[in-house]
């Protein structure tokens, strides 16, 4: 599977810094302005898990994709989203504004009974995303405005008063009904291909022996979308009139192939980087796909 996004990836992608206790702090906590984020230079955001929870305050008009849907959200909203959900975002407006705060479970861990993974907004079965009114939206506001000027300061028990701005945002959207509004592509079925499709390539090229092909079977992109393996094999096969392992083989024989004739690495390290256990076993996928064997293959 692949690896989510960590904290220390997205200081690098964003700011290309990281804050000094980073490694140390298990219970990490900031806050920021969504429009010091993103804009010209900053790279697409990428459908994936990351490894800490997020809460943002978006204003504009959006479409979050989140597991296997896709939610619009125009006007003022607020998000939630935990580590066990892959996602990513696409304005389709150009006056993005906002805030959003970004913390590990430790940084709750000693303080409340239970994980923050229990609570609604952040259950992987849950609805991440609420419409805020006027009030609701001055009052989240405020709560962000008050963490930016709190990290900010040398109070010593600063992130004590974080934490209770997050828990009031938190009991904020429980207050309310999550937005139900779903904006499809096409359909759901369409959505979760394309999302697949971005996740099989993305593995794509292997451009080193030591690189390693991760996703390699249904269970594999299942899982990484948090959807039952049965309901993505019958998308991609209603959808494109093959089956999820077809496409994966089809990937895999053709990155094989470019190795092959490209590259001068040996069977071994080939067989490895595609994430076969034994060279006998990449011999065996490659005969099959080709009637050739890999050496065979090399030679023609």
């Amino acid at each position: 599977m692949e690896k989510p996004e960590t904290l220390e990836d997205f200081y690098q992608k964003k700011f290309n810094w990281l804050p000094a206790n980073l490694q140390q702090d298990m219970g990490h906590f900031n806050v920021f302005r969504l429009e010091d984020c993103i804009g010209q230079g900053q790279e697409p955001i990428k459908y994936s898990r990351r490894d800490y929870y997020k809460i943002t305050l978006i204003r504009g008009r959006n479409v979050y994709h989140y597991a296997d849907k896709s939610l619009e959200v125009d006007g003022p909203a607020l998000l939630f989203f935990n580590p066990q959900v892959p996602y990513n975002w696409e304005p389709l407006s150009g006056d993005i504004t906002g805030y959003f705060c970004i913390f590990k479970e430790g940084f709750f861990t000693e303080k409340m009974k239970g994980s923050v993974s229990e609570l609604p907004p952040f259950s992987p079965g849950g609805k991440p995303a609420y419409l805020l009114g006027g009030p609701q939206h001055e009052q989240v506001v405020q709560l962000f405005q008050k963490m930016l000027d709190e990290i900010e300061s040398d109070y010593p028990y600063k992130y004590d008063l974080l934490r209770n701005y997050v828990m009031e945002l938190i009991h904020c959207a429980l207050k309310m009904q999550p937005t139900e509004t779903l904006y499809q592509h096409t359909d759901a079925k369409s959505r979760i291909t394309a999302i697949f499709t971005e996740l099989l390539e993305r593995q794509f090229p292997i451009e080193s022996p030591t690189q390693r092909f991760q996703l390699r079977s249904a269970r594999d992109f299942a899982d990484q979308l948090s959807v039952h393996v049965n309901h993505l094999n019958r998308s991609i096969r209603e959808t494109t009139g093959k089956t999820t392992t077809e496409h994966i083989t089809e990937r895999l024989a053709s990155e094989a192939k470019a190795l092959l004739k490209h590259t001068d690495w040996n069977i071994s390290e080939i067989s490895y980087a595609l994430g076969f256990e034994e060279p006998a076993h990449f011999n065996n996928f490659f005969k099959k796909q080709t009637q050739l064997t890999p050496s065979a293959y090399r030679t023609v």
